[in-house]
């Protein structure tokens, strides 16, 4: 989750480079985002995390003051592939975290296919208000917000976003759906990423 604090930092935009490994594998497309000054670098992401432009990678804290080390604008979203887990001294220029866009593209590919899918489900669907990653339930321990078969009532929770490590809470309501409404069909597993607009649950 955001850690207190980095919500009035100033931004650093990343520097971007090719991969050294590119240099001896034809073909990679591997990207690495370096540090733009000297400083201590404290990650925000972990490998497997979506990369897009503008997203925070991490903390830069250099005599006492921390900004915040962001993809930079012109970046291709992607994948990250390689990143230090542990807080550690960087120098100008040194790698902090390695993207493969050509992953991000696949996983693209099979959000969208999904979508399409669960597009053709009959009847009303609630969709995902934004783009996260869906958790159903509060903690792995917790039961899942929402069961098939359960009624939605107003402001009913069906799920948090977990976006740029922040948590948003999804409830139920907005325009063209009923006050209440039955669930017919779960259409996200645990864990998914889903694009905005992505049916999250079959109603009746």
């Amino acid at each position: 989750m955001r850690r207190a604090g980095r919500l009035h930092a100033p931004e650093v935009e990343a520097i971007i480079s090719p991969s050294a490994h590119a240099a001896h594998a034809p073909g990679d497309s591997t990207i690495e985002l370096r540090a733009p000054t000297p400083g201590v670098f404290v990650p925000a992401i972990a490998a497997g995390d979506l990369v897009a432009p503008g997203s925070v990678l991490g903390d830069l804290v250099l005599l006492g003051r921390a900004s915040a080390v962001i993809a930079p604008r012109t970046v291709a979203s992607g994948i990250a592939v390689r990143v230090t887990a542990a807080a550690h001294p960087v120098s100008y220029g040194e790698p902090l975290v390695a993207i493969d866009p050509s992953l991000e593209r696949t996983a693209g590919a099979s959000i969208g296919a999904v979508a399409a899918v669960t597009s053709t489900v009959d009847g009303l669907v609630f969709r995902a208000p934004t783009s996260g990653r869906f958790y159903g339930r509060s903690a792995p321990d917790k039961p899942p917000f929402v069961t098939e078969g359960a009624t939605l009532a107003a402001g009913a929770t069906i799920c948090l976003l977990e976006v740029m490590k922040t948590f948003h809470r999804v409830t139920y309501g907005g325009p063209g759906l009923p006050e209440a409404a039955r669930v017919k069909q779960l259409l996200v597993a645990d864990g998914a990423d889903v694009n905005a607009g992505d049916p999250l649950l079959a109603l009746d």
